[in-house]
């Protein structure tokens, strides 16, 4: 069973989870269907879904007695072995509803935790899911069962009482943060090393961002080729992927794709994946990927954001990040052109792009203006070489993008290149430009 147990706002609304009431709220109904989809995604069969409108939250059950009384007489009905609260639950409410219900009772963190168990293919994935695992857990260790009192007996007859089994649990779960957390330390320092060796080759590195089911994997397997999966479900891709890409004027980028993002996306979770959001954190240009045919993709948006703040990052920073407009095939003709009209209304430098990452659509479009803005990051050098210098020409065209190249009358070669910032000292003292 799936229940949406959503605050009423005094307009009679829905007031979303956490946020200001005075926001843009996202209807109750679509937060329950993305919910139930959550569910799903790990292959639970949902036997019932429903809202439940809250005046005020309990502090012992998050919802009140009269309906924990008339939920458990339907969950025995049912038959139902697993309950999913679509909101933030306490420890002791979870005990208490798990008492009540006489059933396994499962918050919105843990239930995406548990997605990310399922989709973690990768060591690294492993250990940043266990990583948000334990933490999790470490907050559950309240007084609820009697094995957790148990005394460990301590040495001699003056060895006094020893720890408990919940200490020992607690104390055990610790540890094993610490060694996982010093196994990340080493991913992020060969990622690190990873990263000096692709600046080296200086491409540029275009990361996807977006909310989960956004069409990010779609959208990377339609501009690579790759077969990377892509499926109509949430959280399908959960391990990072790079691949190269060639831009219009036949300069190189590195593509990658990362994990979705979701309203209410535990901390937990993005502390663990931190290692694997450094992708984007040092991309040179992110791609805010948008379902605009989603009710909810303005609020899809904002919690994109969110998390891109959490990671130090200006959402509003337009010359770092582009937003591409998926799934237009999704929309019928009026839609359509009222999404040309928006684009068409924004700044020159806010502008997104419309796509279809299914069909293609747009594609040409958006790597043209990829390669726009990582022009306007990139610095033009003019250089006079040697006509015979056929390894400081074939150095550049692996290493630079060529603009234009001609003959001059006394016959050396002049170019025009376009080099990132890192590597504009060394292409200057190589080729004595001024």
């Amino acid at each position: 069973m799936v229940l949406g147990p959503y605050l009423k706002s005094r307009a009679g609304g829905f007031r979303s989870r956490g946020k200001p009431s005075g926001l843009e709220e996202r209807a109750p109904e679509a937060r329950l269907e993305e919910a139930v989809g959550l569910a799903q995604a790990i292959d639970l069969h949902i036997v019932q879904s429903g809202i439940t409108p809250l005046n005020e939250i309990r502090p012992a059950t998050y919802i009140g007695k009269g309906k924990v009384d008339e939920l458990a007489g339907l969950i025995k009905t049912l038959d139902v072995d697993l309950v999913v609260m679509d909101c933030a639950l306490s420890p002791v409410q979870q005990r208490n509803l798990e008492r009540a219900f006489g059933a396994k009772v499962l918050d919105r963190t843990g239930l995406i935790l548990e997605i990310f168990g399922r989709r973690a293919q990768t060591r690294e994935g492993g250990l940043q899911v266990e990583l948000a695992h334990l933490n999790y857990q470490k907050s559950r260790l309240v007084r609820s069962w009697t094995h957790l009192e148990r005394q460990r007996g301590g040495f001699g007859f003056l060895g006094g009482p020893g720890e408990t089994q919940l200490e020992t649990d607690r104390r055990l779960i610790t540890e094993r943060i610490g060694r996982i957390e010093r196994e990340l330390e080493g991913v992020k320092r060969t990622r690190g090393l990873h990263r000096t060796s692709r600046k080296r080759v200086p491409y540029p590195i275009v990361a996807l961002v977006g909310y989960t089911n956004a069409g990010k994997s779609t959208l990377f397997n339609r501009m690579t080729r790759s077969d990377v999966v892509a499926a109509d479900m949430l959280f399908a891709t959960l391990d990072p992927t790079l691949r190269v890409i060639s831009l219009p004027h036949g300069a190189k980028a590195i593509l990658s794709d990362t994990v979705g993002f979701i309203s209410d996306l535990p901390t937990t979770l993005v502390a663990a994946f931190r290692a694997t959001l450094e992708e984007v954190i040092e991309a040179d240009l992110i791609l805010h990927v948008r379902d605009v045919s989603h009710d909810d993709t303005e609020a899809q948006a904002r919690d994109v954001d969110r998390v891109l703040e959490e990671l130090d990052l200006d959402p509003q920073d337009h010359s770092r990040i582009l937003e591409v407009w998926n799934k237009i095939d999704r929309l019928d003709d009026a839609a359509r052109a009222r999404v040309a009209n928006t684009i068409e209304r924004q700044s020159e430098e806010a502008r997104a792009v419309a796509v279809s990452a299914l069909t293609g659509q747009g594609i040409d479009t958006l790597l043209s203006a990829i390669e726009a803005k990582l022009a306007s990051r990139r610095q033009e050098i003019d250089l006079t070489l040697d006509p015979a210098d056929g390894a400081g020409l074939s150095w550049l065209h692996r290493n630079a993008e060529v603009i234009s190249r001609k003959a001059d009358d006394d016959g050396r070669v002049s170019m025009r290149v376009r080099v990132d910032p890192a590597q504009a000292e060394t292409v200057r003292r190589k080729f004595k430009a001024g």
